[in-house]
Order: structure tokens, then C-alpha cells, then sequence
């Protein structure tokens, strides 16, 4: 198994395309200046020993040098043992919806975004136990199958926005459906289905769906995001909200009545996610009530850095980049590839 120790510090390859449009713009810069002193092959022959291509070989050099830094920083490793180890925990799959609802801002920053840290912050309290993604809006769909790996679980989480899934609408059916094949087939397992919606339902079934999974041993929490006042959608980046076909701002409220439902005919309990942590720790509270089982769980216990060739390239490239001057080698000033006739 191939993993990164640190996998933020692979963030920093964000950077690297600004330095590549930066050195083209100064190139060009150069090249334009250059062109005002008078013509280029006339300033080529002024100046025999000055290279044209030398200064983008050295930063092609110091370029590849800074990716390997960067891999480096990261510390990839490889798996050299797995073992079979058994845990004590529970399976967790937490449905979310990002349909553009979710976007409005009657919690801080948005229903979307506290939903996300709730969820980070969930992720963070578990010890032994698995979870998995589901997102959905019109459709669901698994963003992250069930895993004991928490460090992807929160950089899957970071990833998450409504134009994951282009088809619009609230289908907590289908959401809860897939949230139970998302389980493993351990028995005894401690299973919850935490649903994080505000509750606008656009097609039917939830409720006989949530009733389903409790039948099957499943409890559904349901966290409702929102207030049942509402709130205007946001549209894009701009001030702007979000309007219907006659041109009236849309106004998304909290169905909280939906909500208590679904939680109801699923056998777990509804709380209403506002900007303070009380939703938060009554479901910390639930979870933690859930029979907890051994979970057979293949995984690596030993892993080998694999930074010291990553090292050594970059410091080879370094030294390349430093021997090789920007003028040609005056040895070799005098060599002719071709021979004229």
C-alpha cells in the first residue's frame, strides 16, 4: 500500500504553476527588451558565448528539483506488513446533502459548510470505528466507501460542493438506500445512519426507507440544517440569490416535520444543527450508546519512508542546475557540429 505520511504538504503543488507562468512572462519581458536594443541575430553574434537556451534548461532543472522537494516534504511510504487485527467499533455512513439548498446561509457560514465541520469533527472522535461518504441531491452516490482510514475521510470531506451532482432535487430515499449496501457483511456490528439534510424532500419514500433500516438493525440520526424561517440561496459568487421562472427569489426553510419522521421511523432521534455544538455532541452521545463488536480490519502496521531517493534526485538536480553556467563552455566555443562544404 503506497500512502503519504503528510499528505497538506502536496497542497504546495498548487504554487507551481504560478512560477511556470511567471518565468514565461519574464522570459517575454526579456526578449522584448532585448528586441528595443536592436536585431536579435545581430545581438546574437555581439555576444557569442551568452546561451539561449541555457537559463530555461537551469530552471527546468531547479523546477523538477522543487517537485521532488515537495514529494519529499510529503513522505510517501509503502506498506511492507499487513495484519489482520480485530477492533472494537461501529460503522458509520453519514448521507449529506449538497443540493444547492444547502448553500443558504441561515447557519454560519452555510448549511453546507457547518454540515462539513460537524462532520470533520465527528470523524475526529471516532477510535476503531469505520465510516463512509454518501452524498446526494437528486441522485446519490458513495464519495467515500466504508473505511477505517480518517485521514481520507476529511480530505474527501474537503472536496465536497453541489457540482458534484449535476441533478437537482432532495432524494433522501435514495440516499438511505445506498447508505445501507455501504456496510460491511461483519455481524454484531453497532450500524447508524447519520443523515445531514434540511429536510426538503422532492421525492417520497424516505420515511418507509428509514423504517427499513431500523427493521435491519440500522438507526437513522437525522441532523437538520436550518431554520424554518429560511433563507434565499446564494447564487455563485455573487450577491445575487437564486430566483424561480417568474423571477421571485427562492426561499429554502427547514422541514423540520420531515425530519422528525424519517428519525422517527428509523429508530434514532432528530436534532436540529444550529450554530452552536448541541447537535453535535447529542449525536457523539448516540453513537457512542451503539453495540460495539469486533471488526476484523486488514492493515498495514509497518510502512517504509521512501523520501531518501526523492532526496538524492533533487539534490543531483540542484547540482546540475548549479554547474551549468547561463554562458556557453568557452572549450567548446570552437566546435562545429556541422562541417560546411
Amino acid at each position: 500500500m503506497f500512502r503519504f505520511g503528510e499528505p497538506l504538504y502536496l497542497y504546495l503543488f498548487l504554487v507551481l504553476p504560478f512560477l511556470v507562468v511567471f518565468y514565461l512572462y519574464s522570459n517575454y519581458r526579456r526578449r522584448k527588451r532585448i528586441r528595443r536594443y536592436g536585431d536579435p541575430e545581430l545581438l546574437a553574434r555581439l555576444m557569442p558565448d551568452v546561451s539561449k537556451y541555457r537559463p530555461d534548461i537551469k530552471f527546468w532543472l531547479l523546477f523538477a528539483a522543487l517537485v521532488m522537494v515537495i514529494f519529499m516534504l510529503a513522505r510517501p511510504q509503502f506498506g511492507s506488513k499487513m495484519e489482520t487485527v480485530k477492533r472494537q467499533g461501529v460503522e458509520t455512513v453519514v448521507a449529506l446533502d449538497i443540493s444547492n439548498s444547502m448553500l443558504a446561509q441561515d447557519v454560519t457560514p452555510s448549511r453546507l459548510d457547518k454540515s462539513k465541520k460537524l462532520v470533520s469533527r465527528l470523524v475526529e472522535t471516532f477510535n476503531n470505528d469505520k465510516v463512509a461518504m454518501i452524498v446526494f441531491a437528486g441522485e446519490a452516490f458513495t464519495q467515500l466507501p466504508i473505511t477505517s482510514d480518517y485521514v481520507s475521510a476529511k480530505m474527501f470531506l474537503e472536496t465536497i460542493t453541489p457540482s458534484l451532482i449535476s441533478t437537482q432535487g432532495t432524494d433522501i430515499k435514495a440516499a438511505i438506500n445506498l447508505a445501507m449496501r455501504s456496510f460491511t457483511p461483519n455481524e454484531g456490528v453497532g450500524r447508524a445512519i447519520v443523515l445531514i439534510t434540511d429536510g426538503e424532500n422532492h421525492e417520497g419514500g424516505a420515511i418507509e426507507a428509514a423504517k427499513e433500516a431500523a427493521d435491519k438493525g440500522v438507526r437513522v440520526f437525522v441532523l437538520g440544517v436550518g431554520s424554518p424561517d429560511g433563507a434565499p440561496i446564494p447564487a455563485g459568487e455573487t450577491n445575487e440569490f437564486r430566483r424561480d421562472k417568474d423571477g421571485n427569489v427562492i426561499v429554502t426553510r427547514l422541514n423540520e416535520q420531515m425530519c422528525q419522521e424519517i428519525a422517527k421511523a428509523g429508530n434514532g432521534i432528530y436534532v436540529r444543527v444550529d450554530n452552536t455544538n448541541r447537535a453535535e455532541k447529542a449525536l457523539n452521545a448516540e453513537i457512542a450508546k451503539l453495540a460495539k463488536a469486533d471488526v476484523e480490519t486488514q492493515i498495514f502496521t509497518e510502512f517504509d519512508e521512501q523520501f531518501q531517493v526523492l532526496a538524492w534526485l533533487a539534490l543531483i538536480l540542484l547540482a546540475a542546475e548549479v554547474m551549468l553556467l547561463n554562458r556557453r563552455n568557452p572549450l567548446f566555443k570552437n566546435v562545429k557540429l556541422f562541417k560546411r562544404d
